[in-house]
């Protein structure tokens, strides 16, 4: 098995979690913004259409929730990561009375 075959996994496994997270936190996030404004959420903040604060203040928000939840997925993907490909350590060998 090549070193890199770790690696390659951790890379996949990694992202895979970063995506699946995020895309709880947008339904969460959607659904936080209409119960807090009342409103859908902008599709677009760098449309000129939408109220500059809306934008701002959605652009702030929903860059501060995806990057901690993907600081978060990453840190369970890596404790999984750990704890699943650790090395197993040989059971103790217990000795026999030398007569």
């Amino acid at each position: 098995m090549s070193s890199n075959v770790p690696k390659v996994m951790w890379t996949n496994f990694a992202t895979i979690a970063a995506v699946i997270a995020a895309a709880f936190a947008k339904k969460g996030l959607s659904a936080s913004w209409r119960v807090a404004t009342g409103k859908k959420p902008p599709t677009n903040p760098a449309n000129p259409d939408t109220d500059i604060r809306e934008a701002v203040l959605w652009s702030a928000v929903s860059g501060m929730i995806f990057a901690i939840t993907r600081m978060l997925a990453s840190r369970r993907a890596a404790s999984y990561m750990r704890r699943s490909t650790a090395p197993v350590k040989p059971a103790p060998v217990k000795s026999t009375p030398v007569e």
